[in-house]
């Protein structure tokens, strides 16, 4: 027979708390929308105010010969959960003295930023939380798409730029292909303008009038269509001029170009978040402090607050003032985190520059600071850094890898910049072709692909060794 009792459980469970989750917002903010979100706290909470600056920023200085420092965290630090931000049994908590009844403003600023076209299929592609393998698989064949969002590189050579960190089936390759081909925008990463078209067109509701008969002309008779060979093209489909008028406004409605309609958004303003400085040979980091004021908790306000009832929108003002001067805080601090590791392991290219690039990628900052790989990629966007060599995002200094004869490793950054000083110094009537330059890079120790090396070259709009004699026999 059944007896009730009781029984004491002990247990941890992780809880997405109100100020977590502001710290993480923050943190993913670029510049501009920071100070549009600081803005409206100030003019909503009477709680907050603006701190007078008591003396210089802080800085944080980076010795070559020292590890970096894990700057400490008074309160929940933000290292310790971020790596669980997404999990989905994450509940936010509504502790620490927040009245669920009372309305309070949660605005979500749109994404002002244009990003690049990479950068936008690159963050769809973390949105799919894949393995790492088929991540890695899905960042070669992004890599390989132009700027029109044509893929340039046919699925054979991809495979052969993993080698040999990624030995991938032709079938893996081809099924992560299918998936970036539904990213935004319609039409991307298609190998020719017939499967681009395709590929929009199968964005539309099936029941469209003039559909099947639009795929059939976008995948078998567009130089027809191109020649306006109309009566051939009806001839040849069975079927009546409503019909075909009907499919070819849908062929034509797709856009011939479709990686064009993201980014070029305008003029971008830059403003770093962090002045990267060599002072007394050593690097120095430290926080842009224009970037917002410093916010602090009116104590005036604060202490006047009493006990009862009375005062129940002012505590909770009080308190969302105090997580988002502590957010903040959390923002500066994992910001230089990830920074003072970039310069690090790049001290050779602030130096020297491009040439001097070495190989870095998410995980190796990651496992530095204790952070996820996920949370050093939002890091890492729209964040900016100003160097003697000019202000670079985050993300500049993340590169893959290529071996060396020697067992070293050489930065992509590296590659594309042996390649540009090897053209600017050959003889214009002359040119070197993308063979020859392979193996004035092989003679160096570096082992690239003749279609690596067109590859690197076309994405730095260097025109082939034909189109470069053309041009020096003209000038």
């Amino acid at each position: 027979m059944l007896k009730p009792s009781l029984q004491l459980k002990l247990g941890q469970q992780l809880t997405m708390t109100p100020q977590l989750q502001q710290a993480i917002r923050l943190l993913q903010l670029p510049v501009m929308e920071l100070q549009t979100h600081i803005q409206e706290a100030l003019e909503t909470n009477v709680m907050l105010d603006v701190e007078e600056p008591a003396g210089e920023t802080t800085v944080d200085e980076n010795p070559a010969s020292e590890q970096v420092e894990q700057a400490p965290t008074p309160e929940q630090d933000f290292s310790e959960v971020e790596a669980n931000w997404n999990d989905r049994g994450v509940t936010a908590s509504t502790d620490s003295g927040y009245n669920p009844g009372e309305p309070r403003p949660n605005r979500e600023l749109a994404d002002q930023t244009a990003d690049t076209l990479k950068d936008h299929l690159l963050w769809q592609l973390e949105m799919e939380r894949l393995d790492p393998n088929k991540e890695l698989m899905g960042q070669a064949i992004i890599d390989a798409i132009n700027d029109d969002g044509y893929l340039v590189d046919n699925l054979e050579d991809i495979r052969e730029t993993l080698l040999p960190d990624l030995d991938a089936r032709m079938d893996e390759l081809e099924a992560v292909l299918m998936l970036i081909q539904k990213f935004d925008p319609s039409g991307i990463a298609a190998r020719d303008l017939s499967e681009s078209i395709c590929l929009q067109l199968d964005q539309l509701d099936k029941d469209t009038p003039g559909l099947a008969l639009a795929r059939l002309i976008a995948s078998e008779n567009l130089e027809l269509v191109a020649e306006q060979q109309f009566t051939a093209l009806r001839r040849k489909l069975h079927c009546d001029d409503e019909e075909l008028d009907h499919a070819i406004a849908l062929v034509r409605a797709c856009h011939p170009r479709p990686g064009s309609t993201i980014g070029g958004g305008g003029t971008q303003y830059v403003i770093p978040d962090v002045y990267v400085r060599k002072i007394d040979n050593r690097w120095v980091v430290e926080v842009n402090s224009s970037i917002a004021p410093r916010l602090c908790v009116n104590s005036t306000y604060a202490g006047a607050i009493g006990r009862g009832t009375d005062h129940t929108v002012l505590r909770t003002q009080l308190q969302e003032a105090r997580w988002l001067v502590r957010s903040l805080e959390i923002r500066d601090e994992t910001l230089v985190k990830v920074a003072r590791c970039i310069v690090q392991k790049q001290q050779e290219f602030l130096d020297h520059g491009d040439v001097a690039m070495r190989p870095l990628v998410l995980r190796d900052v990651a496992e530095e600071v204790g952070m996820h790989e996920s949370t050093i990629s939002r890091v890492s966007a729209n964040k900016y850094m100003h160097t003697p060599r000019g202000i670079f995002e985050f993300r500049h200094f993340f590169s893959s890898h290529v071996s060396g004869d020697d067992g070293s490793e050489h930065s992509a950054v590296e590659v594309r910049a042996r390649i540009k000083q090897l053209i600017g110094q050959e003889t214009p009537k002359k040119p070197l072709s993308d063979n020859k330059i392979a193996k004035a890079l092989s003679e160096d120790g570096i082992q690239v692909a003749r279609r690596t090396v067109a590859k690197y070259r076309e994405a730095m709009s260097i025109p082939p060794s034909s189109e470069r004699k053309r041009l020096a026999s003209c000038s």
